[in-house]
């Protein structure tokens, strides 16, 4: 497989969020893969390098855009050091996405310069990170299309629908005192973990898989350093996932998701979101996704329909008012130590691509 060899030299690459320089050096990767004849519009922001390759002098609207990501999650070096194990393909970022992206660059190359219809490549460094120095801002800088496919991984199934994302700071307020006289203070932290048990008796922790709104405590931090004090102030993040079915979320401004959780809390407690990053969905009967489907069927897949707990870019789309679906590779462990793409997916994902391109009209 002459894949594999460049698929390695990518996978190599540490493009992870703090390393700027590997991050275009896998951009660059794959547009030197992708070769002369198209123009590839840069952008940059906050650090965070992108392109977009299309045919043509000046950018169309798009039918149909190919968004990969190439930026990865942390890993200990050996993760970027790819090994085979039989049909697995092990290393940082094989199964999310590296893999997935390189084949639709392929793609993109054999069939852009002769498709009937306008397509682009959408390659970004950022997506681990939240996406918005790459899909967003490319959207925000006037690319626009009429279906965007997101290489994220799913086996060759078409990821339709996929959660909503909130963050959430809860912030406590106390009174300091000396800790031998307790009965002197008022304990942030205390206030705090009361709200926090508020909050995950509203949304309990998820033991199995289940499509409803989760809270996940990512962190709790006080400015106390000292042990023989009693915590004056104590925050609280939380991480949340909502469907779209969820109207406490969807549709919400930050400030009334906030008040939401301020509800929930003890007095002296109070919640601060920044932004309800919207769940995105694709109707099931959607011409795309079906074609999509065919696709995949004809390459011996199922082609199943997906709901996905992460976010991905696809809500920047979804935003606008694009359609957009995940579709690529199979594989398992995505940011665990023995990350893996299953290489016995590669070529029907391939194929599966290029017959998807080729019946657009």
């Amino acid at each position: 497989m002459d894949f594999l060899p460049l698929a390695e030299d990518l996978l190599a690459v540490r493009s992870t969020a703090d390393r700027p320089d590997d991050l275009l050096r896998a951009l660059d990767l794959v547009l030197e893969e992708v070769g002369p004849g198209f123009t590839v519009e840069r952008f940059e922001s906050r650090g965070k390098p992108s392109a977009l390759v299309y045919v043509g002098p000046r950018r169309p609207h798009f039918r149909v855009i190919l968004n990969g990501h190439l930026d990865v999650v942390p890993g200990t070096p050996d993760q970027f050091l790819p090994r085979r194990d039989g049909d697995r393909l092990i290393a940082r970022g094989a199964q999310d996405m590296k893999l997935s992206a390189l084949v639709q660059a392929q793609v993109f190359r054999a069939l852009a310069p002769t498709s009937p219809v306008p397509l682009a490549l959408q390659l970004v460094t950022d997506e681990e990170v939240g996406g918005r120095d790459g899909t967003a801002h490319q959207v925000a800088e006037g690319v626009t299309g009429d279906f965007v496919v997101i290489g994220e991984h799913s086996g060759l199934r078409v990821v339709t629908e996929s959660k909503g994302l909130v963050g959430v700071r809860l912030d406590a307020t106390g009174r300091a005192a000396h800790s031998a006289y307790q009965w002197l203070g008022d304990n942030a932290l205390h206030t705090l973990t009361r709200a926090v048990d508020a909050v995950l008796t509203a949304y309990p922790v998820a033991t199995a898989e289940a499509w409803r709104t989760t809270v996940t405590l990512a962190r709790i931090t006080t400015t106390n350093q000292a042990l023989n004090q009693v915590p004056s102030d104590a925050t609280a993040w939380l991480d949340v996932r909502f469907p779209a079915e969820d109207t406490d979320f969807t549709g919400r401004t930050a400030d009334q998701v906030a008040a939401h959780f301020t509800a929930l809390c003890p007095p002296g407690v109070t919640a601060t979101v920044n932004s309800v990053e919207p769940p995105h969905r694709v109707v099931s009967d959607h011409s795309d996704v079906l074609a999509l489907q065919r696709a995949a069927r004809e390459q011996g897949y199922t082609g199943e329909l997906l709901r996905k707990h992460g976010a991905a870019d696809s809500r920047f789309y979804f935003q606008r008012g694009v359609d957009a679906v995940i579709f690529g590779v199979g594989g398992d462990g995505q940011h665990g130590p023995d990350e893996y793409a299953d290489l016995t997916t590669v070529e029907p994902y391939r194929r599966a691509l290029t017959a998807f391109l080729t019946s657009l009209t």
